[in-house]
């Protein structure tokens, strides 16, 4: 761990933050060498922080010796330039161990994702969480998405028992329930716009002091995703309109037409601009050979913004 709290705080709660995507060779095997490279690539440009193994790194299909391995060369080729933050998750038991790993590797903090598969009532969401956190030293992000989601007073009570809680992702896209979690916390967290294609709620987050978001496909035209990102910030609300007319509505009903495509057109974007990172694990698939011409379009369009 090489950021303080604070530093890492203010990194998450504003600039545009980067997930970038897991790299596998043609059998499916972590691919070290190309994510080497794509990690370099992603740090040459306006960030403020590096999620990997995340959801769009497929963490979910990870073991725990790959998850190792990943955070290991994030740190590595990173170099203290900028926090890496690793994911955690799935039990407790699974969640302490990835925590672990990732403090032994020297990420910077972890995302906290949901339990596994089961339904959760609130006071044992907080018990699974606060136990993650007490395992760790790290700064923890919770992601509040799916079978996970907490209720402003949870996130308060775990904000009160977890000193090491420092921001909260919001996976959902309900801004009433978000609204009123800021409005019960206030800043003792940082929030992060987390929903698929995060942009597309970019300005409703802004709206209510979300400053930033998880943006994955700056993985395939990180150029724009940047620019959007700071004409948001300005208040070009011409600019805006724009980019979300002409990229980001397009790619959101290409996204919907399947199950896993916030993640699966992220690697074919990743290939179709000369940077491929394979393909994704089961049960994911990859996009059509149509869907894959559609996407290309709209990185052409993507590079006139």
């Amino acid at each position: 761990m090489k950021f303080s709290k604070e530093a890492v705080t203010k990194a998450i709660g504003d600039g545009l933050l980067s997930f970038p995507i897991t790299d596998f060779d043609s059998q499916g095997r972590f691919d070290e060498a190309s994510y080497r490279k794509r990690l370099g690539w992603f740090i040459s440009h306006d960030i403020s922080a590096v999620f990997v193994a995340g959801g769009t790194g497929e963490f979910f299909s990870l073991s725990l010796d790959e998850y190792r391995q990943i955070v290991r060369v994030a740190v590595e080729v990173i170099d203290g330039r900028l926090p890496v933050i690793a994911s955690a998750g799935l039990s407790v038991e699974a969640g302490v161990a990835f925590a672990k790993a990732a403090e032994e590797a020297g990420a910077d903090g972890i995302l906290l994702m949901p339990p596994y598969l089961t339904e959760c009532p609130q006071d044992g969401l907080v018990e699974y969480a606060r136990q993650v956190c007490e395992s760790t030293e790290l700064n923890v992000i919770y992601y509040n998405r799916g079978n996970g989601i907490m209720t402003a007073p949870s996130v308060q009570r775990l904000a009160d028992l977890c000193p090491n809680l420092i921001g909260l992702k919001d996976g959902k896209g309900d801004i009433q329930a978000l609204n009123k979690i800021i409005k019960t916390v206030g800043d003792r967290l940082s929030y992060i716009g987390g929903v698929p294609t995060a942009e597309i709620f970019a300005e409703a987050y802004l709206s209510i002091g979300v400053n930033t978001y998880s943006s994955a496909v700056f993985n395939f035209v990180p150029d724009m995703a940047v620019t959007f990102y700071k004409e948001l910030r300005k208040g070009n609300k011409d600019a805006v309109k724009k980019i979300t007319n002409d990229f980001f509505i397009p790619f959101v009903d290409l996204r919907d037409q399947k199950a896993g495509y916030a993640v699966s057109l992220i690697k074919a974007g990743a290939a179709l601009i000369g940077r491929p990172a394979g393909d994704v694990r089961a049960p994911l698939v990859m996009p059509a050979k149509d869907e894959c011409q559609q996407l290309e379009r709209l990185i052409e369009k993507a590079k006139s913004i």
